[in-house]
């Protein structure tokens, strides 16, 4: 081989060399480019990591702090709680020494030892157990015999008072008739809704029964009874009957009833030709045409007593104007008894001289009933007018004045209470509904309610049977859409 072939062949082995180192050069440098790479990210993941411990070493350092600083607190609340027991282990065994020095001094004085005192108080005990239980035993056969009487009149007396109703009909119960039978399963509502909105709104006992083609209206207040007579009436005319329109036709009867007052006290004054008296006190004497007494309506004996008392003064040849206007006037307070306090004499008095009358009225009206001694000739001839009236046969029935007595001074009771807002006596004074305010008075106080005001009737008021006291909490919210 010559020198030219070795040369050649030298330099492609040099070539291959060549081309060998640089791929070597090539690879070395992309692996130590990636494992640069590689060394960036884990310092990376180091330093994140490393923060991350410096966190939780901060939040674990804040950690303790707090607990050593309840820790403290722990030992300091747990140092205070062993004075305050040592204290008052102290202030025991203190008191327990102070407890025997002064049952030694007992004993000392007594000259008795514990042990001979609670013998002594056993034996006294029996004794006295003894003859209480000898006196209880005697006393409840008493009692049992009372209670036996008292229990057989209560039930004649239940029995009796059932037939109130019967015995005061004429005198408390208005029919209303209906076109037809269909008409009282409206005036009942749906479950008794209607007929419950009618008793609370006008204070009439509502009678549904089997009288075809009517039903009946029971309420001792006569004036009262009149406006739920045609607030009915008005509602069975017109068809709708729900409880606010209930509500609307009631206050506009009673609007129509004052009405109707005021033009019957009118024409009583014509009647009795008594002239110039005061409207407030025409409108009061028209509210005495629903009013009786002892069964005798007030408004006709008012007029009967003027035309009485005017005969009277013919007679005995005195002026009858001053003496015909004090009978008329005589009983004018009736109106107003259950709004004021005091016997209607003294607030038909009171009433008379607010409204201008004339001394001698006034006194012929606070006289009539000797409750003030009568010192005029017109106080005389009214007190003559108004026997003379009211003594004649058949004019009166004391039964039925002390009957709507007693049911006035049940409203009063409950009407006194807080809270109240009406009061309505039914059922012959068996059935009292009391409507409570529902911002006063809540459900436990209305309880409360109902039980005092039945402790007051039964301690105020002397009655036959029972009187249930029912109290009526009723919330309303209205809103108006516009």
């Amino acid at each position: 081989m010559d020198v030219t072939g070795v040369t050649e062949i030298l330099v492609a082995v040099l070539g291959v060399i060549a081309a060998l180192a640089v791929a070597t050069i090539a690879v070395l440098l992309f692996y130590r480019h990636r494992a640069a790479r590689h060394e960036h990210e884990l310092h990376q993941d180091l330093q994140e990591q490393r923060q991350d411990i410096e966190r939780r070493e901060h939040r674990l350092a804040e950690r303790e702090e707090r607990l050593d600083a309840e820790q403290r607190h722990l030992d300091e609340r747990a140092h205070q709680l062993a004075e305050t027991e040592a204290a008052q282990e102290a202030r025991r065994l203190e008191l327990l020494d102070i407890e025997e020095e002064r049952r030694l001094l007992l004993e000392r004085l007594a000259g008795l030892t514990a042990e001979d005192a609670k013998a002594q108080l056993v034996e006294t005990i029996e004794a006295e157990a003894k003859r209480s239980a000898a006196i209880l035993a005697r006393d409840i056969e008493r009692a049992a015999q009372d209670e036996a009487e008292m229990r057989a009149k209560k039930v004649l007396g239940t029995v009796i008072q059932r037939l109130a109703a019967e015995q005061t009909a004429e005198s408390v119960v208005s029919l209303v008739p209906l076109p037809s039978d269909d008409m009282k399963g409206r005036v009942i509502g749906r479950e008794g809704r209607n007929i419950r909105a009618y008793e609370q709104i006008t204070g009439v006992n509502l009678i549904i029964d089997d009288t075809p083609g009517a039903v009946l209206l029971s309420c001792f207040d006569p004036v009262r009874r009149e406006v739920g007579r045609l607030t009915l009436e008005e509602l069975v005319a017109d068809g709708r009957i729900h409880p606010t329109r209930i509500e609307e036709v009631h206050e506009r009867c009673e609007r129509e009833v004052d009405a109707l007052c005021a033009r019957a006290g009118d024409d009583a004054a014509v009647e009795a030709g008594v002239a110039d008296l005061h409207p407030e006190l025409l409108a009061t004497m028209g509210r005495l045409k629903y009013r009786t007494s002892y069964g005798q309506n007030v408004l006709r004996h008012l007029v009967e007593s003027a035309h009485i008392a005017g005969m009277l003064a013919d007679e005995l040849g005195l002026s009858r104007e001053s003496i015909v206007r004090g009978a008329f006037l005589h009983d004018i307070g009736k109106a107003l008894t259950h709004e004021a306090e005091g016997s209607h004499a003294i607030v038909g008095a009171e009433l008379a001289r607010r409204y201008g009358e004339s001394e001698d009225v006034v006194h012929a009206i606070e006289a009539h009933h000797n409750e003030v001694e009568p010192r005029t000739v017109e106080a005389v001839l009214t007190q003559a007018a108004d026997a003379i009236s009211g003594g004649r046969p058949g004019a009166r029935r004391e039964s039925l004045e002390a009957y709507v007595q007693r049911l006035h001074r049940l409203e009063e009771i409950a009407l006194a209470k807080e809270g109240v807002e009406k009061v309505f006596a039914m059922q012959a004074g068996r059935d009292v509904r009391v409507m409570v305010s529902p911002s006063v008075v809540d459900d436990i106080e209305a309880q409360v309610l109902a039980r005092d005001i039945a402790k007051q009737i039964e301690e105020e008021l002397t009655y036959p049977g029972q009187i249930k006291v029912t109290v009526v909490r009723e919330s309303r919210a209205t809103e108006i859409a516009r």
